[in-house]
């Protein structure tokens, strides 16, 4: 797995939130201590912060999260104060893959067996939050899979989205005045443009853009539409306890099925997430998803058929 130490400044900060949540006040000493300690499990190389080192984290922590870290001459480090956003950008930086951080030499890598599908991460994600929170402009070199090509782009990034293990920046593209999503696995050589400050869409609620979605794409020229789901009681049993979506519901369940109903838009994200367990999966509704599944796997089952010149080179093979 690619190291990516560009992070391991952000798990340091994630480690000195949840020690504060966890024990609240915590002398300067056991604090230095308890923060190394941590590291040590993800890099030896990383378990060596001074003081220094954290207030100077102290600071980034209230500037990109929000976090007020305060020490009390007596009882130590404590959390004094969250604003009204610390919640949602803590929850992004704990939503960073631990594995993105152990390094070879860390004596916990031989006890995990890593996701290999890992994605590169390519720019700095604490100067992308930080140009988030303090409405700063970013710039950076984007590839157009595609279209096989990069080209440049001034971005005014109002929003941060994790899906499916990639990171996106949700912004207003300057070159043409539109809101667009950038995956930031596909940016080299992003820098943050801090004389120019824009002004948020304070009317525009963007979460709200995927809440009636499934991954990364919204079509709001899209209806929101009742699907209902029947699945084999394994594939079952394994959806309960991770649902598609955050509207799924069980409305049927027996020894041999599991029936979910959900509400959300149509998108090829959900489609193809639905495909994941064709094994089991029956559409109930609505019609066209039924239709459009039962068309994916029909061309699927034709393009992967065994023809007569094939069928006899598998059969020597086995």
């Amino acid at each position: 797995m690619k190291i990516m130490a560009k992070l391991y400044p952000l798990y340091r900060m994630l480690t000195i939130v949840r020690k504060l949540e966890r024990h609240g006040h915590v002398p300067v000493e056991e604090f230095v201590r308890m923060v190394n300690d941590e590291m040590a499990l993800v890099d030896e190389r990383y378990a060596d912060c001074s003081l220094r080192t954290l207030q100077r984290d102290f600071r980034t922590i209230e500037e990109l999260f929000g976090i007020t870290v305060s020490c009390d001459p007596q009882l130590g480090y404590y959390i004094a104060e969250r604003d009204e956003n610390s919640d949602f950008y803590g929850s992004l930086i704990g939503g960073l893959d631990v594995m993105s951080f152990i390094g070879a030499d860390s004596g916990l890598r031989k006890y995990i067996i890593p996701d290999f599908r890992v994605p590169v991460v390519t720019v700095d994600l604490s100067a992308v939050l930080s140009a988030v929170r303090n409405c700063q402009v970013i710039e950076f070199d984007y590839n157009l899979v595609r279209k096989g090509i990069v080209v440049h782009k001034r971005v005014e990034p109002q929003f941060v989205k994790q899906s499916q293990q990639r990171w996106y920046v949700v912004g207003t593209d300057e070159s043409d005045g539109q809101r667009k999503i950038f995956s930031l696995d596909r940016m080299t050589e992003l820098s943050v443009d801090t004389s120019t400050v824009f002004k948020r869409e304070s009317d525009s609620d963007i979460p709200s853009l995927f809440r009636e979605s499934f991954g990364i794409w919204n079509d709001a020229d899209a209806p929101v539409e009742e699907i209902v789901l029947k699945y084999d009681a394994l594939d079952g049993a394994f959806l309960k306890t991770l649902p598609l979506h955050g509207s799924q519901t069980v409305v049927a369940e027996d020894s041999d099925s599991v029936t979910f109903r959900l509400n959300l838009r149509i998108t090829n994200d959900f489609v193809m997430e639905i495909l994941s367990r064709s094994r089991s999966v029956e559409v109930l509704a609505p019609l066209h998803l039924r239709l459009r599944v039962h068309d994916v796997l029909e061309a699927a089952a034709e393009r992967n058929k065994l023809h007569n010149d094939m069928d006899c080179q598998v059969k020597l093979n086995h």
